[in-house]
């Protein structure tokens, strides 16, 4: 049988996700936010190689509703800073510790939705938008 969680224990832990983004809970005594970044990249991620793209995040990366994370300040923009295909994201806080990896990447029906997924070294990259739904 599948675990099924309260909506409220969904909100609750996506909202973490999002303060973890902001690092609002290491700042929790001073109320103070850092902006996290939004990491795109190829199919690999893995120890810093195949980044395409760093987006920094609002101090409130996201707003939460219902068990989903929607990315707020859409649309987001930065520079490409190498080539190649868009297909994995992670969410990082201000000191690049991976908040939360694996996240899909397209332009439309993915975790984050770009313009284009190809994506040429100096050209700006746009995400359009971004939901993760908590499982």
């Amino acid at each position: 049988m599948a675990v099924v969680y309260s909506t409220t224990l969904k909100n609750n832990r996506m909202q973490l996700l999002s303060d973890l983004v902001a690092q609002k809970v290491a700042a929790a005594s001073t109320g103070s936010a850092t902006a996290g970044k939004l990491v795109i990249g190829t199919a690999s991620l893995a120890g810093g190689a195949g980044i395409l793209a760093t987006i920094t995040l609002p101090t409130t990366p996201f707003t939460v509703a219902s068990g989903v994370a929607t990315l707020a300040g859409t649309p987001l923009s930065a520079t490409a800073t190498a080539t190649g295909t868009a297909a994995k994201a992670e969410l990082r806080d201000a000191a690049d510790t991976v908040v939360c990896s694996g996240l899909t990447v397209g332009t439309t029906g993915s975790d984050i939705n770009l313009t284009s997924t190809s994506i040429t070294s100096g050209q700006t990259v746009t995400v359009t938008s971004g939901t993760i739904t908590h499982g």
